[in-house]
């Protein structure tokens, strides 16, 4: 069996399955004891693949978690210049989250007519490739929990509901003021994106992360690929094992 891990900052999904079917998955907290809850008793795990953005100190704690459980070398994949004819704009490529290569990586493997993908994590990450596999770059923004956070702590009388539904119109209240302005960037942005994917000749857009249907609400009309990165990640943990 194989073990694929998405790991972020504070949370990580994982994956158990074959090179061709999921047997299961699940999420989990990096800061628990044991942040692959759910998964099945003593899985006959051979290979663990991690993409990961953690803090050196918890990849290494999870890697030596991994390790001890199972018996076998925990490998991380990082991002590259090039793969597959998918090829990176960065020059410092080394630089680039993990994450975001092997979802674009992802994407790649069955959308080859030029893509746009947005993860909606904690922070917001939108690339754009085009249909030769030329990455030709994109933008990181501060994601909605990060905004809603953000006025929390910095602005003690700024006092608001981070549960009310996201609109556009102005609002009435400053609970409607708050949350109706995350909606208008996030407004802002979709608009730009669609533009973008005008100018650049681009054809699907792909939606990952935990806002990604709160960002489709708001008027993004895109595919939800919850396990795009994973999906990447197992694709080019299938090409080095064939090597």
């Amino acid at each position: 069996m194989r073990l694929l891990i998405d790991a972020g900052n504070t949370r990580l999904k994982w994956q158990l399955g074959d090179r061709q079917d999921v047997v299961a998955s699940g999420v989990g907290d990096l800061s628990s004891p044991d942040p692959l809850q759910g998964l099945p008793p003593e899985p006959r795990v051979r290979r663990i693949s991690i993409s990961t953005v953690a803090a050196e100190a918890r990849r290494e704690a999870l890697v030596a978690h991994l390790e001890r459980r199972f018996g076998v070398a925990a490998v991380c994949h990082w991002s590259e210049p090039e793969r597959g004819g998918l090829r990176n704009a960065y020059q410092d490529y080394q630089r680039m989250g993990a994450d975001r290569w092997h979802a674009m990586f992802g994407a790649w493997q069955q959308h080859r007519e030029g893509f746009v993908v947005v993860d909606a994590g904690s922070a917001v990450t939108v690339d754009y490739v085009d249909h030769s596999g030329r990455h030709l770059g994109g933008f990181i923004l501060p994601g909605l929990q990060m905004m809603i956070r953000s006025l929390q702590t910095d602005a003690a009388r700024i006092l608001f509901d981070p549960e009310q539904v996201l609109e556009t119109a102005p609002g009435i209240s400053t609970g409607e003021c708050v949350n109706h302005g995350l909606a208008w960037l996030s407004a802002a942005m979709i608009d730009r994106i669609r533009a973008d994917v005008s100018t650049f000749a681009l054809r699907d857009i792909l939606v990952t992360g935990g806002d990604a249907e709160r960002l489709q609400s708001l008027g993004l009309n895109a595919i939800h690929a919850p396990d795009l990165v994973l999906r990447g990640l197992a694709a080019i943990d299938a090409e080095e094992l064939a090597i």
